[in-house]
């Protein structure tokens, strides 16, 4: 169960609005991004809300990974998105490639401010 997880909170998100509403583009995205970061979708599930008084609905996309998830969480009307990468390093490290892509997706939603945690899950026996 040794692992890395990754989280980000973006506020203020610049991107176009597509890939804060859009189910289909931001699914898109999300399996090209895993890909190129040498990662394995086995699986994936992308959600589109219904529109509210306060705005366009959002998106949350979640792929599973070989390696563990990807899962993302959008709020248009607040110009905000939440991140989560975790990979499993049982087989291999692949501390690189989670970095690789959140560095990806942060970059595709840029936000003017954001919040980013990294957390090493279990231990390894000495």
């Amino acid at each position: 169960m040794h692992g890395l997880h990754l989280t980000a909170d973006l506020h203020d998100c610049q991107c176009g609005l597509q890939w804060l509403t859009d189910r289909e583009a931001l699914g898109a995205v999300c399996l090209k991004a895993v890909s190129a970061a040498g990662l394995q979708a086995v699986g994936k599930l992308f959600h589109g809300f219904p529109a509210t008084p306060q705005g366009p609905g959002g998106v949350t996309a979640t792929v599973l990974l070989a390696e563990s998830h990807l899962c993302i969480h959008t709020w248009p009307e607040q110009r905000g998105v939440t991140l989560d990468v975790y990979v499993c390093n049982f087989s291999g490290d692949h501390s690189a490639k989670a970095h690789a892509l959140m560095e990806c997706l942060v970059a595709l939603f840029q936000p003017r401010r954001s919040e980013r945690n990294e957390l090493q899950r279990g231990r390894v026996p000495a």
